[in-house]
């Protein structure tokens, strides 16, 4: 008998579960204090013996409860203990309180914006990020692995903006996110299939920013999350 979506749902959850314990595990033998930088995701990788997608979902599980933070080119790092239990707990309170519907107009609201300063006030390292966050979801070899590059692609772009608060409200938005239950979206294939919208979509948002064309990324994102509710909600 195979495996149905809840159950391979419920086996991915545990899966996170046990990498992001792994890493908890790790940060604890190595005594890392508030501000001490972690190694490398490559030297984490074969530190613990995890897969890239199950590491970067750990990663996240410890960014969403404020036990790290991350600053794409400059590497993650451990934060003060207070101020992570505090943004934990103000996380799971608004979680409890959004459902995946609202969650999407919320990055309605928020996410075309992010794509137009990034258009505007791009780096060339910063468009190179973008780029390989693009290509990572077109290598992903199933949904776990896709998402994490999709993070990857969206966050980039909001570093790409070069605007500390605009950062910070999108990774607010997106730990808040990932901590919403959304037991009523179910996967029909093991991976994003060949022709997936999201695809097409996100080179055309890339290609807008690399043009420094910000009419053109926010119309985009937003036309690329409005598609996004459509696959998973219908219409929206």
């Amino acid at each position: 008998m195979g495996v149905g979506v809840d159950e391979t749902t419920q086996i991915r959850t545990a899966d996170n579960e046990a990498a992001a314990t792994r890493l908890r595990a790790f940060i604890e033998e190595r005594n890392f204090g508030p501000g001490d930088r972690l190694p490398s995701e490559r030297a984490l990788l074969h530190e613990l013996g995890l897969n890239r997608a199950a590491l970067r979902n750990a990663l996240q599980d410890l960014e969403d409860e404020g036990k790290i933070w991350r600053h794409v080119g400059k590497g993650t790092f451990m934060s003060d203990p207070d101020s992570a239990e505090e943004q934990a707990d103000t996380t799971l309170a608004l979680s409890r309180r959004t459902t995946p519907v609202k969650m999407m107009a919320a990055r309605l609201a928020i996410e075309p914006s992010i794509a137009r300063e990034a258009a505007m006030n791009a780096s060339a390292e910063a468009l190179d990020r973008i780029a390989s966050a693009e290509r990572a979801t077109h290598a992903a070899d199933d949904w776990d692995a896709y998402e994490a590059a999709d993070d990857d692609f969206h966050r980039a772009i909001s570093e790409a903006t070069d605007n500390i608060p605009l950062v910070a409200i999108f990774d607010r938005l997106n730990s808040i996110r990932r901590s919403v239950t959304w037991g009523a979206v179910q996967r029909q294939t093991p991976k994003p299939s060949r022709d997936h919208g999201s695809f097409g979509e996100h080179r055309r948002i890339a290609e807008a920013i690399a043009n420094h064309d910000p009419d053109a990324a926010q119309a985009l994102m937003r036309a690329h999350l409005k598609a996004v509710s459509v696959r998973l909600f219908g219409d929206f």
